[in-house]
């Protein structure tokens, strides 16, 4: 009787060399991921910009549009409008603190008269300050 160990066997190939491109396929996503990442971010970051000068510039719009012809209404839109851009610099919250306690006689009063040259000449120096 023939034993396993003598029957030749022909059915099975000459060992073949299988190429192993996962890793490469797996940097290449992990590559384009980061890449696309980094894309929504940097559009997320320039929306972002674009709002808040957006915002900015209707802020300051608002503020340069401020009727002086009535005093207590223009006073009390001056301080908060202004606020807005008084933390723009040490300067700039030095010439608005100095605007706002000129108004504040407008502010609280029943009956005022018309503002006077030197609160309306601080308006427009402040204004000129933000436009800068």
């Amino acid at each position: 009787m023939a034993s396993s160990m003598d029957i030749p066997v022909h059915d099975i190939g000459p060992l073949l060399e299988v190429s192993e491109y996962s890793f490469v396929w797996f940097v290449a996503l992990i590559a384009v991921v980061f890449v696309v990442i980094a894309v929504l971010v940097k559009q997320i970051r320039s929306r972002k910009k674009t709002k808040k000068a957006d915002a900015r510039t209707l802020r300051y719009e608002n503020f340069s549009r401020i009727n002086v012809s009535h005093p207590k209404i223009a006073a009390y839109e001056i301080c908060k409008q202004g606020a807005f851009f008084a933390h723009d610099s040490e300067e700039m919250f030095g010439a608005y603190r100095t605007l706002f306690e000129r108004l504040e006689r407008y502010k609280y009063a029943p009956k005022v008269e018309p503002m006077d040259e030197e609160s309306i000449a601080l308006y427009h120096a402040y204004q000129k300050m933000i436009a800068l």
